[in-house]
């Protein structure tokens, strides 16, 4: 399954240029390269250390690591949610994307401009929350209408739905995005098939200046107080520093430079890592002499799915699968010493799959 970010923002906060330099990334190992799909859409893959730790390993013919797709989503004006300037397009590819990194400046530059005439982060954030807001209750008061007359006839269903549409409307009117208001996995099932924008989970990214990046600044602990409703995660990044990053092709050069600015792993790595845990992803793996690969599914998601993202022929003919775990197969080096060590677990279709399994499924269709 692929994972696609939109990455939002207003004019001068440094929305391009994070794109920029994730379009320039150079990936753990030069073997997987980002490419652009399209003018607005680039592919990077997972920083992964255990795919490095498989292929030394197994020494496949190939290793293909996981990807996530980030979309440079059009530029927001006020007015968008009426579709002015490119608003019609931002909010249709807003629609399509798993979450929203919201891009907010916190740094202050005379040298850029900024819209608002001054460093505001809570500005920034209230203009693009205020216009996917109204866009949402446009598509609340529709359905509303609909269900209404349904609701008035005294079928009881519908007279819940209502209720809930309601409570929606209610929240957002005052300010609220979708996803501060706390229902049940059931009652958002009235709202499900409007794909409101602000339900959508986000990751704010806090663009700072060197000095603020491993302890923020005011501007950053305003986007905090700002978020706390939401529950929703900060990451400090310098989309300046993620620049220069981005031009450094050798890996240990890259790592000497992260060092220099007392930095474990880049921006990027933080955000994907970031994004993975919001949308509760996880990783499990194929290793064999052709190719070691990753691949991304759901949190809590049982083995015959888990097959489902190799093929569903995989998942349709399930029997069983075998699982080793990592530090085993570091230990073991080879299936079958993992075989004769009995580390090799003979799992059916209620394993809950975890984050690292090695996996090698048996089907029959």
């Amino acid at each position: 399954m692929g994972l696609q970010c939109g990455i939002v923002g207003l004019p001068n906060v440094g929305k391009s240029t994070l794109f920029n330099a994730l379009s320039n990334a150079k990936a753990e190992a030069a073997n997987y390269p980002f490419c652009t799909i399209e003018p607005n859409v680039g592919v990077i893959t997972v920083p992964d250390e255990r795919l490095q730790v498989l292929e030394t390993i197994v020494k496949p013919q190939r290793v293909v690591p996981a990807i996530i797709e980030f979309v440079d989503i059009a530029g927001l004006v006020k007015g968008a949610s009426r579709g002015e300037g490119l608003g019609n397009k931002f909010l249709a590819n807003i629609r399509e994307v798993d979450a929203i990194i919201h891009v907010v400046r916190c740094f202050e530059d005379e040298n850029i401009v900024h819209v608002a005439g001054g460093v505001d982060p809570v500005f920034d954030k209230e203009v693009i929350d205020t216009e996917l807001q109204l866009k949402d209750i446009e598509s609340v008061d529709k359905k509303i209408a609909k269900v209404e007359r349904t609701a008035k006839s005294g079928d009881v269903k519908a007279k819940k739905e209502l209720a809930i549409l309601q409570q929606f409307k209610a929240s957002l009117e005052a300010g609220s995005n979708a996803r501060s208001l706390e229902v049940s996995k059931e009652d958002l099932e009235a709202v499900a098939d409007l794909q409101l924008l602000t339900i959508k989970p986000v990751i704010y990214v806090a663009n700072v200046d060197e000095p603020s990046l491993h302890t923020g600044n005011k501007f950053v602990d305003a986007l905090r107080k700002a978020v706390q409703p939401e529950n929703a995660q900060v990451v400090l990044i310098s989309a300046a520093i993620e620049s220069q990053i981005a031009e450094i092709n050798d890996p240990d050069e890259r790592q000497l430079f992260l060092e220099e600015y007392g930095l474990k792993e880049s921006g990027l790595s933080k955000l994907i890592k970031a994004s993975y845990a919001l949308l509760d992803l996880i990783t499990y793996f194929t290793a064999g002499e052709k190719e070691v690969r990753a691949w991304t599914i759901r949190k809590g998601w049982k083995a015959p799915q888990a097959a489902s993202v190799i093929h569903t022929d995989f998942e349709r003919g399930f029997i069983k699968a075998e699982v080793i775990k990592l530090p085993d197969y570091e230990k073991y080096r080879t299936e079958a010493a993992c075989r004769e060590a009995g580390k090799i677990a003979i799992e059916g279709k209620e394993y809950v799959v975890q984050d690292g399994d090695i996996m090698h499924f048996r089907f029959n269709v």
